[in-house]
């Protein structure tokens, strides 16, 4: 099992909003860099714009659950920032999985499977 490390510095998130590449639908936004390391770090933006910190720290939970259950699929060496959009407040755990699967896979951030 892989050890991510938390992104919280500023200009790492600067970094990766001008120089990554995104990829975004209705309830999540994700921004993915190289970073030059072995494992991956893990960044997360959850506005006021999304609802009061029960609902913003419930969000961020839950997309962290998220990322840890399928960190062994991803590959490393990766700057990866989630930012939460206001869908993400009234959308399910199942609903969020999806969005974040489906857009970590646009980014290319998976592991493709070995074909038989």
């Amino acid at each position: 099992m892989k050890k991510t490390i938390p992104l919280k510095e500023n200009h790492l998130f600067r970094r990766a909003y001008s120089r990554g590449k995104s990829a975004a639908d209705s309830r999540l936004v994700l921004y993915v860099r190289g970073n030059g390391q072995k494992g991956n770090r893990l960044g997360f933006t959850v506005s006021t714009k999304v609802g009061h910190a029960v609902v913003r720290n419930r969000v961020r939970r839950r997309l962290r659950e998220i990322y840890r259950l399928h960190e062994d699929r991803m590959l490393g060496g990766r700057d990866v920032i989630v930012v939460a959009r206001t869908r993400a407040a009234s959308s399910d755990y199942h609903q969020l999985e999806k969005s974040f699967l489906k857009l970590a896979d646009r980014l290319e951030l998976l592991k493709k499977e070995g074909k038989a």
